[in-house]
């Protein structure tokens, strides 16, 4: 048995069928099926049932998934303990992070660490923070907007100032309806900008609120005239200057969503980690 065949077995059972599989892992759906017939056939267990919506997993099955598990945590622990051991960097670095910042900033800090470090392997999850935070233990380092983890080493990396966009614009003294734009975001983001419209009700108000999946639909429908929109600064720099704009203040204050790096005592003995966090921290953010 190889390790990308115990990854195969949990990316079925994350995924729940043979085709979703195949297209996660780019190989075809007849490959998939042939090395799930092989990996059965090694543990002479059926490992799954197949029924027309899903693959339901045997308790053979659930016995196997299980040291699939702990097979591939060990091999991460083996590459890490000879990483320690290496002059060279190398090994497995995973990051946990936000959407946003995996959108607007990772991209040219992973290339930069990967062309410093070639023989770093770089395991990505990326998700809104409050995901991330609940299964935080299980990467290296952790990206994440709003409040900071408690149990882990949290280093601030900057604040991301909120602005509310619009085409129209904000007249002073004269109530402005219009529907508001929602990105989906976490439970903090959507609490600061309930707390604004509630604090400025007698000057704006939501008529309707608009929910999109992604912070960039959002942008497009701000800028189509759909309604206004709650964007940070990271990601709306280039609506200054075009669109009509007001800060997000609450009791006189601006109302900034700060963001952290995370990680659990002890991770950053890594070489892989400590340099990625070192790079990290030399970023210049906003």
């Amino acid at each position: 048995m190889k390790i990308d065949d115990y990854e195969l077995l949990l990316k079925l059972y994350e995924i729940g069928t043979v085709r979703g599989t195949a297209k996660a892992v780019l190989i075809s759906q007849p490959a998939v099926s042939q090395r799930l017939k092989y990996i059965e056939d090694y543990f002479g267990e059926t490992i799954f049932i197949r029924t027309p919506k899903r693959l339901v997993v045997t308790p053979s099955g659930e016995i196997i998934l299980e040291h699939a598990k702990e097979v591939i945590q060990q091999e991460g622990q083996v590459k890490n303990k000879l990483a320690q051991s290496s002059k060279e960097i190398r090994g497995t670095l995973s990051i946990a992070c936000s959407s946003l910042i995996s959108q607007r900033f990772l991209p040219s800090i992973l290339a930069e660490y990967t062309k410093m470090y070639p023989l770093v392997s770089i395991d990505l999850v990326t998700g809104l923070s409050e995901d991330i935070k609940r299964a935080h233990k299980k990467y290296h380092v952790c990206i994440i907007r709003g409040e900071k983890l408690t149990e882990s080493t949290c280093i601030h990396l900057f604040d991301d100032p909120l602005y509310i966009f619009d085409i129209e614009p904000f007249i002073e003294g004269k109530v402005k309806d219009r529907p508001l734009i929602s990105f989906k975001s976490d439970d903090h983001m959507n609490e600061l900008a309930d707390h604004w419209f509630y604090d400025h009700q007698g000057k704006v108000s939501a008529l309707k609120t608009i929910r999109v999946d992604q912070i960039e639909t959002c942008k497009q429908f701000m800028k189509q005239g759909i309604g206004m929109a709650v964007l940070p600064k990271s990601v709306s720099d280039s609506l200054m200057c075009d669109y009509p704009h007001i800060p997000f203040t609450v009791d006189n204050k601006n109302v900034a969503r700060s963001t952290w790096l995370s990680y659990q005592e002890g991770v950053s003995d890594l070489p892989q980690v400590d340099s990625f966090i070192k790079l990290l921290l030399s970023e210049k953010f906003i």
